[in-house]
């Protein structure tokens, strides 16, 4: 949901994805990692007002990958698999 979300804007900040994911922060926190490391997006950690303030933000590998992945999933969809009986 996470990459789903970054494709549609341009950038958003943690408890924007925490609040739209309802997940914990410390699962989230593990999955922007994760996602970060496979270089699908890109984390920008600042601080606002002496609060940190962490913006996350989809990269072109990111941006390729969910684009495969849904044209594997609608491939997936039209499949005509029949049982042999």
């Amino acid at each position: 949901m996470i990459v789903s979300v970054l494709m549609k804007v341009e950038n958003c900040d943690f408890n924007f994805l925490k609040q739209l994911t309802q997940t914990t922060q410390g699962n989230l926190s593990i999955q922007l990692k994760k996602l970060k490391e496979c270089g699908y997006i890109s984390i920008d950690k600042s601080f606002e007002k002496n609060y940190p303030k962490t913006n996350c933000k989809i990269t072109k590998a990111g941006i390729k990958a969910f684009k495969d992945h849904f044209e594997n999933l609608k491939e997936y969809q039209n499949l005509n698999l029949k049982q042999k009986s």
